[in-house]
């Protein structure tokens, strides 16, 4: 599996510990950007070469998933989910069962965190389950995802 990450400069030390951590649990992760601190930089820039990049495999039938950092993780989701094919989720802390349900009801293929709002331990057991977690396969959820 491809994990595609992108972050602006809110959540480019966070994408840089997700990237580590990944790589040294044997996904295959491109990094999309930013490569270094730009305060003026703006997500759109990064996210939507993630999201472009996920639905361009989904079309290919290629598994991949991307995970995108910014300040609120918000913005972000907002800017992923207009691509046609992504369902970005966003994590900013609290319960992970938002991360569970994101999978197995959703199928989210995208991940959206908010660096400003968890710790880095936080946003890596985020990380491990949301792609640890399979979809459902239900029929319900199969039903409710082709109607958007």
């Amino acid at each position: 599996m491809i994990i595609y990450l992108g972050a602006d400069h809110a959540g480019l030390a966070l994408k840089q510990k997700t990237k580590e951590f990944l790589a040294g649990a044997g996904y295959e992760v491109a990094d999309m950007g930013a490569y270094e601190m730009n305060d003026g930089d703006d997500y759109p820039d990064f996210v939507s070469s993630v999201a472009s990049a996920v639905a361009n495999d989904l079309i290919k039938g290629i598994d991949s998933r991307g995970i995108v950092f910014g300040g609120s993780g918000q913005g972000e989701a907002m800017a992923a989910n207009r691509i046609d094919g992504v369902r970005a989720a966003v994590f900013y802390g609290g319960s992970h069962d938002i991360i569970t349900l994101s999978r197995e009801h959703n199928d989210a293929n995208m991940l959206s965190i908010g660096a400003r709002f968890v710790s880095e331990q936080e946003a890596l057991d985020a990380v491990k389950l949301w792609l640890d977690t399979p979809f459902s396969n239900e029929e319900r959820h199969k039903r409710r995802i082709m109607k958007f």
